[in-house]
């Protein structure tokens, strides 16, 4: 069996978008812009830390899978390509979080 990635996902993602298909979900969201596409990724979060805080890793696993999904479809209207943000991640590793978020910080 073949892993699944999130490159995978955002390929998906980025091809639904721009397809011609009235029946893609993912074709109607992006269209409907970056406001609703942020929207949809806003009531994901909240629904996976709810989930987390119940302790319920069914509906965590489920709304995890939506979460990213919907991350993958703000980051294509915005168009930002998921590359971008693992090389941030990925620069980010060679430090601790707390280093990390302290070089964000502003004075």
């Amino acid at each position: 069996m073949t892993k699944f990635t999130l490159d995978d996902l955002a390929a998906i993602v980025s091809e639904r978008a721009q397809c011609a298909d009235e029946n893609s979900y993912t074709r109607k969201l992006a269209l409907k812009g970056v406001s609703k596409c942020a929207q949809k990724l806003g009531e994901e979060a909240v629904e996976a830390a709810i989930a987390a805080v119940e302790g319920d890793k069914d509906g965590l696993t489920g709304e995890a899978a939506d979460l990213l999904y919907h991350l993958l479809v703000v980051l294509e209207v915005s168009g930002v390509k998921l590359e971008a943000v693992m090389a941030t991640l990925a620069q980010r590793t060679g430090q601790t979080g707390l280093e990390e978020k302290a070089s964000r910080q502003k004075d």
